[in-house]
Parts: structure tokens; C-alpha cells; sequence
């Protein structure tokens, strides 16, 4: 974890369904559909986490239907 400001806010990593990530406040309940990663940090170091951690952009819906269909 990073140092914050001392009125800096806290975010944490989201991810939902299909495996798409994002950010939001720690101090608000999450959007349906979405679920903690579990990543809670300051907004840039969320962002950083995501960008390392989130390397193929597909939804997860289309990269099972590309596997299955790859042998067609």
C-alpha cells in the first residue's frame, strides 16, 4: 500500500462478470454486478495495479467463445 494524503481517498480494484476491472471509493457500497479484487489503495496505485493485472481486454464471454470455436 501506498502513502496517502491524509484526506486523500481510498479506492479499491473491481471486477465484474466478465472479468473487466475497475476502480471505485472505499467507502461507498460496490455496484451490482461488480465484486472486490482486492486491491485497496490510493486512486493512482489502483489504476497502476489494474494496467499490470489486466492484459487482454476481451470480455470473458468472448474469449470462451473464441476458444470454442478456434477448432472450427
Amino acid at each position: 500500500m501506498s502513502v496517502t494524503a491524509p484526506n486523500e481517498p481510498i479506492y479499491v480494484v473491481v471486477v465484474n462478470h466478465e472479468e473487466q476491472y475497475s476502480i471505485w471509493w472505499a467507502d461507498r457500497d460496490l455496484p451490482d454486478g461488480w465484486r472486490e479484487e482486492g486491491t485497496r489503495d490510493t486512486r493512482e496505485a489502483c489504476l497502476a495495479h489494474i494496467r499490470e493485472a489486466w492484459t487482454d481486454m476481451r470480455p470473458l464471454s468472448l474469449r470462451t467463445w473464441m476458444e470454442q470455436n478456434a477448432a472450427v
